[in-house]
């Protein structure tokens, strides 16, 4: 029996999934599709730094042995990068010992899963990862920063009064769909604020959008 799709939480939460077995990515990312989630895909490495110069992911989820750049070299690139450091990281692995996971969580990795693995541990992992980096980011935003931790945006940044409102639901943790209903509009509605602001603010994804808002006592 399949699994109910609930994606009500997930909008818009982009994950980057790193490895060189095309039968595991095409599992995996029609699971984490299913269960609501845009997925990008890499082959190795060095291919995922390439995608991550164009766009920073929500998690990302990264095989260890990998061709031209294996995983612990890329989580160590991606740890040292002011952008990407904070980005929480799902090491898979056909590796189990308890070295090989000590190695893994001390190059930088939020998980470590062993493979074979069942998809629901995998999407609990995900979800379980993304709300530790959202209440992280939460109290962060609620210390006090100086300007060079701060997320940087243009200094003549407007939000029209609809935006506001929207940018302060979504830094609550709602869902697209869940501000939709909260204002009496369509989801799409919603997408194209959301969207405008990202363009406006040249940030990646509603994470940097709500951390933004909240050090910014917009949220």
């Amino acid at each position: 029996m399949a699994p109910l799709k609930d994606n009500s939480q997930k909008d818009n939460k982009h994950l980057l999934l790193v490895d060189d077995d095309p039968n595991l990515v095409l599992l995996v990312k029609d699971y984490l599709e299913f269960q609501g989630y845009e997925v990008t895909t890499a082959e190795n490495g060095k291919e995922a730094l390439e995608v991550l110069t164009k766009q920073i992911p929500d998690m990302i989820i990264c095989d260890v042995m990998m061709p031209e750049m294996d995983g612990y070299t890329l989580i160590e690139k991606v740890r040292q990068d002011a952008r990407t450091s904070w980005v929480p990281v799902m090491f898979l692995s056909a590796k189990g010992q308890s070295q090989d996971r000590v190695k893994g969580l001390n190059t930088g990795a939020d998980v470590y899963m062993v493979k074979p693995f069942e998809p629901e541990e995998l999407v609990a992992q995900v979800e379980s990862s993304l709300k530790q980096a959202s209440r992280l980011m939460r109290h962060k935003a609620n210390i006090s920063l100086d300007d060079s931790t701060r997320i940087q945006v243009p200094s003549n940044v407007e939000l029209t009064p609809t935006e506001t409102k929207v940018v302060q639901l979504v830094a609550q943790g709602l869902s697209n769909r869940d501000v939709a209903e909260k204002l009496s509009v369509s989801q799409r509605t919603i997408e194209s604020h959301v969207s405008n602001m990202l363009n406006k603010t040249n940030l990646h994804n509603r994470t940097e959008l709500a951390r933004w808002a909240i050090e910014n006592s917009i949220a």
